[in-house]
């Protein structure tokens, strides 16, 4: 069994890679409802493509719906427990 101790201390070693941070940095100034809203986009898209008839295409944009919903999460925790968290500690 691995101690807490050990765990803690090489999560801290970790640091973020320049491409997660970048990102982290642009979607934390977004609204955390944004991506909650691009979901809702994405099914009223797709089921106005299911009555047009467009059958395919309604089921590739309803598929983008779990995508901006657990973008969503993403960022709420990175607004919450963002890497700098750890990286910027005295």
């Amino acid at each position: 069994m691995i101690s807490s101790q050990s765990r803690t201390s090489s999560t801290t070693d970790q640091r973020e890679g320049f491409l997660a941070k970048s990102i982290e940095e642009q979607t934390a100034k977004l609204p955390s409802d944004t991506f909650l809203w691009l979901a809702l986009g994405s099914i009223a898209t797709s089921l106005t493509l299911k009555i047009t008839g467009r059958e395919k295409d309604a089921l590739f944009v309803g598929q983008w719906a779990p995508t901006f919903l657990l973008l969503g999460v993403y960022n709420k925790l990175v607004k919450q427990l963002g890497s700098d968290r750890t990286e910027n500690r005295v």
